[in-house]
């Protein structure tokens, strides 16, 4: 008898519905998930991690299930890998306290759990993956011991839950992939079978098949059952099977034509190349952030006869969820506009491109300061020159102090010749008086008549000869003092 398992789900709740969202085109049901995992044994625990102040219909739902929900808070920096963390000890903390607990199922798709899974399989633990094809990592669907695909349950579920679980979006078309896609596994798993020499029963070889490749699904290749794919293949003459014992044996029964036609030659590392050295070319398109269409309308405008199914994936977002973790391309989640996807690190050409872009852009950067600073310094030269044109003294005219001089002048010769006349001396005899200016100096023109005709800006430069600047007349003489008889009378002029 197969074992019973006792599963404990967890639902990293934030990362699934962003992605059920992007490539499915409505929102996650958590019903048909839990139809399909008790499918597989008997759930005893159910959380789910999300910030559910955002998600009140979604919390409604979560409710009716009896999950319970664990309120993720984001901080002022974000909370980024929160959920994550939580969920991870929480499972840990289970796996070593309830020890009936022997299977775990994690509902999503963040490689970022590949370590938990790990962990898990080391304590001898069943891990479940449940996901879409198109967004979970690829790591982790190879790696648990089964990747249930998100599509396959909405497959699978009745008319009356699809009633029921959807939002009133229509869910994208899928392709089926071409059964010659399944040979190469089948014929892989019937060789296992016989190297250990087991009888390759109906039953047997899915489990073998699954524990070869987890993320093996019959449904992706057109088949409600295992049993309906084996009748396909049969009918397409890859296999036969025959009946022993009331058991139905499968055997591996194809032509030399069959077998060079049923492989084909191109595989998923040859979609990767072809996708690398497509969107080398486009990496400035790239470096924005677009969605899975438009990134697939770049490749299809670079080769119109690309077919993602015949590198065996159902969809395009499959081939870019499986670049992602070939680091091709780095994709981003966001609430609003759903996944992003933009140049990864090992984009061949990516860092080199970026690097040049960069030195262009510094050099641009470069020739524009210079240019700028030659405009500020063209600037400066100009307004120092417009200052030191305004800091140089104006051509004073010697007008006024001209006029002043002359009235100064003036002023004196007429108090030394008042002083004369009451004395009633003469000059006194010395060379100084000859030198000093004619009294005809009084009878120059008045001011106004010197304002009327502007002298030139020159009258500085050489002053007029009667100005006191120019020679300053000389000292007079003092008489020595006459000796006065007793008696005589005082002369005031003395």
């Amino acid at each position: 008898m197969e074992e019973q398992f006792k599963i404990a789900v967890f639902i990293d709740y934030d990362n699934i519905e962003i992605g059920v969202k992007t490539t499915l085109g409505r929102e996650f049901d958590v019903r048909i998930v839990l139809e399909g995992l008790k499918e597989r044994g008997e759930i005893v625990s159910k959380t789910a991690y999300a910030n559910w102040s955002r998600h009140g219909t979604a919390a409604r739902a979560f409710s009716e299930q009896g999950v319970q929900m664990v309120q993720r808070d984001a901080t002022p920096m974000g909370d980024k890998n929160g959920a994550d963390i939580n969920l991870a000890l929480d499972a840990l903390e289970m796996a070593f306290t309830r020890d009936h607990i022997n299977a775990f199922a994690i509902i999503s798709g963040d490689s970022d759990f590949m370590p938990l899974v790990n962990k898990l399989k080391q304590f001898n633990k069943r891990v479940y993956i449940v996901g879409g094809k198109a967004f979970t990592s690829t790591i982790l669907q190879r790696n648990c011991h089964e990747f249930v695909s998100y599509e396959s349950l909405l497959d699978s579920q009745s008319p009356r839950s699809r009633r029921g679980g959807g939002s009133g979006q229509r869910g994208r078309s899928r392709r089926s992939l071409p059964l010659e896609r399944a040979v190469p596994l089948v014929d892989r798993t019937l060789q296992s079978l016989d190297r250990r020499g087991v009888q390759p029963q109906l039953g047997l070889l899915k489990s073998t098949m699954q524990q070869l490749d987890s993320a093996f699904d019959e449904r992706n290749y057109g088949a409600s059952s295992f049993s309906s794919f084996v009748e396909k293949l049969v009918d397409e003459g890859f296999l036969a099977v025959r009946t022993v014992g009331g058991q139905i044996m499968v055997e591996r029964r194809v032509t030399e034509e069959k077998a060079s036609n049923g492989t084909g030659t191109r595989d998923q590392e040859d979609a990767i190349r072809m996708l690398g050295e497509v969107l080398e070319t486009n990496l400035d398109i790239l470096a924005m952030g677009i969605p899975a269409r438009e990134v697939e309308a770049v490749v299809t405008a670079a080769d119109p006869d690309f077919k993602e199914t015949d590198y065996g994936f159902s969809e395009f977002a499959e081939v870019l969820n499986y670049a992602h973790d070939k680091r091709l391309v780095r994709v981003e989640a966001d609430l609003e506009h759903g996944l992003r996807y933009y140049p990864g690190d090992e984009l061949v050409g990516s860092t080199e491109h970026f690097k040049q872009a960069a030195k262009e852009a510094s050099e641009a950067d470069a020739k524009t300061e210079s240019a700028a600073s030659d405009a500020d310094r063209g600037e400066v030269t100009t307004a120092a020159e417009k200052s030191e044109g305004e800091a140089a003294p104006k051509p004073r005219r010697s007008r006024a102090p001209a006029r002043g001089r002359g009235r100064r002048t003036s002023r004196s010769r007429s108090s030394s010749s008042r002083k004369r006349a009451v004395s009633g001396d003469a000059p006194p005899p010395d060379t100084g008086d000859a030198a000093a200016p004619p009294d005809t100096a009084d009878a120059a023109p008045p001011p106004d008549t010197v304002d009327a005709a502007p002298l030139p800006d020159t009258v500085d430069a050489a002053p007029p000869p009667d100005t006191e600047d120019a020679a300053p007349p000389p000292p007079r003489r003092r008489r020595a003092p006459t000796r006065r008889p007793a008696g005589a009378p005082v002369d005031l002029d003395d």
